[in-house]
């Protein structure tokens, strides 16, 4: 990440891109981490959304459009960072999730925290098999709540064929943890 800027939501600077940025920056974030099946680089990938959003002169004026056009620079870009980082990207994966601390163990029973912390593992493992579409519609319906008809919105498909994906990608996540290799 690049000094000088933060994790949080851009700042806004006034220009038009900026706000609708604002608006949609949540929705996004996800989606680039589904497709980067972590957080790693998301950040960066997010800048470079937005600088692409400010230098565009292609970008629409605001509504559904919008945020189609920002759907697909942003899996443009993710594929594009996963070009240039995918194998330092697994390394530093690995890395972050080996040292990921566990909480305060006083508070909770050891075995429950085992328990909890496996099962997020093996839902984090999952998520990283999965199509990075699946992924991104799990991630978008049950971390954002997000209605079918949000989501087709956003994502410039109709309510049904989302009903559709979120169910097979749900039926796909189970098959993934009902595997006992994962």
């Amino acid at each position: 990440m690049r000094e000088g800027t933060t994790r949080n939501s851009p700042s806004q600077n006034g220009e038009p891109a900026a706000q609708g940025w604002k608006q949609h920056w949540g929705w996004l974030r996800s989606v680039i981490v589904a497709r980067l099946r972590g957080m790693d680089g998301a950040d960066d990938v997010l800048h470079e959304v937005l600088a692409a959003a400010l230098r565009s002169a292609s970008m629409p004026d605001g509504g559904p459009d919008t945020a189609r056009w920002l759907y697909r620079v942003a899996v443009r870009q993710a594929l594009l960072y996963r070009r240039r980082h995918s194998r330092d990207r697994r390394k530093v994966a690995s890395y972050a999730q080996q040292c990921s601390p566990g909480g305060p163990t006083d508070q909770v029973e050891p075995l429950a925290l085992l328990v909890a912390e496996e099962r997020r593992r093996r839902v984090r493992l999952a998520l990283a098999h999965l199509p990075g579409r699946d992924a991104e519609l799990l991630l978008l319906k049950y971390v954002h709540d997000w209605s079918y008809q949000q989501m087709a919105n956003h994502l410039g498909s109709t309510p049904e064929a989302i009903k559709v994906r979120l169910h097979r990608a749900r039926s796909k996540l189970r098959q993934l943890l009902n595997n006992e290799e994962l």
